[in-house]
């Protein structure tokens, strides 16, 4: 690996076997590696026998960390980030610190890997050559905006949501743009327990009213029909 230089690390979303072989090289042998929770991150290098020292970086401090992180990267350290799961900057921490690795003319490498939405969307039996990814809804405000912006929206709409907000989330679309519209509901993919549910928004809200939600979730919206 060349000198001085930030490498994106893509981790498992689910079964540790996931992870790449060129991930493992990658972790192997970076000088540090910026974690989102240590102990996850802890986890995945006990299971592969790497030693590495590690750095906490996560949402809560990467404003104040990501300065200490690009003097070390300029004075030759290599650096790997990951997250407790998936690529980093997709719903986890990692946009701000390649911003500013790009501002400071310093390389930056992302691995292709895992990616939660990528199977769950692929698998929906919904149109996957165009689709709009939303992450997490915002929670309160501006929730109501989202939903009016997608209210047109022809493509597919995925998004990701915890197991506590889940049938909010089924709510509101039905609410906001129609309980006809097809739904498939994917959780905890590539684990023991991975599992998804299609049908419509009615029908797929009845299953989880019926059968509370546990693990996270990726859920794949059709799109309008005659947008």
């Amino acid at each position: 690996m060349e000198p001085s230089k930030l490498i994106l690390v893509p981790t498992p979303v689910g079964n540790l076997k996931d992870i790449t072989l060129r991930a493992l090289e990658v972790l192997k042998n970076c000088d540090i590696i910026l974690a989102e929770d240590t102990r996850n991150t802890g986890i995945l290098l006990k299971y592969f026998e790497i030693e590495k020292p590690m750095q906490s970086y996560h949402a809560h401090n990467e404003h104040e960390k990501y300065k200490d992180v690009l003097n070390q990267i300029e004075q030759g350290k290599i650096f790997a980030l990951v997250t407790d799961a998936g690529t980093p900057g997709i719903s986890d921490p990692g946009f701000l610190i390649v911003r500013e690795c790009i501002k400071h003319n310093i390389k930056i490498e992302c691995l292709p890997g895992a990616t939660a939405f990528v199977p769950a969307l692929v698998k929906s039996g919904l149109p996957c050559d165009k689709f709009v990814f939303e992450g997490f809804m915002p929670v309160k405000k501006g929730r109501k905006t989202r939903f009016d912006l997608l209210l047109n929206e022809a493509r597919t709409i995925v998004f990701y949501e915890s197991p506590y907000k889940l049938i909010a989330l089924l709510q509101d679309a039905i609410k906001y743009l129609g309980a006809e519209r097809k739904v498939s509901v994917t959780r905890e993919i590539s684990k023991i327990y991975e599992e998804t549910i299609n049908g419509d928004l009615s029908e797929v809200l009845l299953h989880f009213k019926n059968k509370a939600p546990k693990g996270e979730f990726v859920v794949v919206l059709e799109g309008k029909k005659d947008a």
